[in-house]
């Protein structure tokens, strides 16, 4: 019989076969906990230390997530095959009183981990919840249909692939190869979800939204280790403004100069947009958008570590006159009451007084 043992990160150690009924008992220790889930959350990765990282993580997303959650490490170097298995729960005050918490189940694996994974691993999953499968580093041959079969939701960071155009040639042919219906999302998309908000926004101006058809420079600036970012941004903007990739100086194929890549698109009245991707290794993961052309400039910036994003308008606007009488004529053009000036005139007398 395997020796059970404590893991300060991951909990009690449990054999791979006593999961459930090691579950139960951790429930009836502490009867004013409860038990929450409205989804099982697998987290795979095959990093040295990943468990016990990927178990601070789960503590934090457990915050606001109510999951059953499934931490998978596996080591395929190690030649002999092995399974160990760890239980605890994360727990959360409700209300100041009684805890609201969920279960955790975490995996590693050495050796060769075909069938062992959905056989063993997922058999655990919380029955009619679906499942999200979080898959860290680069997509090993692990990712096969008898595990994404499984998956409804399939989250990944294509940052950290060295080959991004192969991986996620895959995941679409998985996608078209299989009748279940999953989502997939990219955490490097994710990273632009406040810029792309931002620059819409920008858009709301009506100056700024008759000067799109005249956009010709776009300028994006990331962290080189957010390439994809970047590229995704690109994309979004030039898609939801309708840009098809340049005809007339062939510039659909990628031009790259140091940190610096070039890129061409054609505007639906035949304007040619050029844009150009820099990577910067002291920008935040995005760090700026900007868009030109017909005399507007607008943009979306971040520094790096900063919790904020700067939103900039430059556009030609109408000034007021320098001499009198045409500030005269203003007035008169314009009429009314002069409401606005007689409720700010006692402040304005204040003012004067100090």
């Amino acid at each position: 019989m395997t020796t059970l043992s404590m893991h300060p990160e991951l909990g009690r150690e449990v054999s791979v076969g006593s999961i459930d009924k090691e579950l139960r008992k951790l429930w009836e220790e502490d009867e004013a906990r409860t038990n929450a889930s409205l989804m099982n959350l697998a987290i795979y990765s095959e990093a040295p230390g990943a468990l016990e990282k990927n178990s601070a993580a789960i503590r934090e997303l457990t915050a606001e997530h109510a999951c059953r959650a499934i931490l998978v490490g596996i080591d395929r170097n190690e030649p002999e095959a092995s399974i160990r298995a760890w239980i605890t729960a994360h727990c959360h005050l409700s209300h100041g009183k009684k805890s609201v918490c969920c279960e955790q189940i975490a995996f590693a694996l050495t050796g060769k981990a075909t069938g062992r994974l959905r056989n063993t691993v997922f058999a655990h999953l919380a029955s009619d919840l679906p499942l999200i499968l979080w898959w860290q580093g680069e997509l090993s041959p692990r990712f096969e249909d008898r595990l994404y079969s499984l998956v409804d939701r399939f989250v990944f960071d294509s940052a950290d692939w060295a080959d991004p155009r192969e991986a996620l040639g895959r995941i679409h042919d998985a996608i078209q190869g299989t009748t279940r219906e999953w989502v997939v999302q990219d955490i490097s998309w994710t990273r632009s979800f406040q810029f792309r908000v931002s620059i819409a926004a920008l858009f709301d101006d009506p100056l700024v939204l008759a000067a799109l058809p005249e956009i010709d420079t776009v300028e994006i600036v990331s962290h080189p280790a957010n390439r994809q970012t970047a590229l995704q941004m690109l994309a979004w903007l030039s898609v939801q403004a309708g840009w098809r990739d340049g005809i007339e100086l062939d510039l659909a194929v990628q031009r790259r100069n140091g940190n610096k890549e070039g890129f061409s698109f054609e505007g639906p009245a035949g304007k040619v947009i050029t844009a150009t991707v820099i990577a910067d290794e002291n920008a935040a993961p995005l760090g700026l958008v900007k868009l030109s052309g017909g005399g507007v400039t607008i943009s979306v910036s971040r520094d790096a570590g900063a919790t904020n994003l700067t939103r900039r308008i430059e556009a030609p606007g109408p000034v007021d006159p320098d001499s009198p009488a045409s500030l005269v004529g203003e007035q008169l053009s314009r009429g009314g009451k002069n409401t606005l000036f007689q409720k700010i005139l006692p402040r304005f007398r204040q003012l004067l007084e100090r």
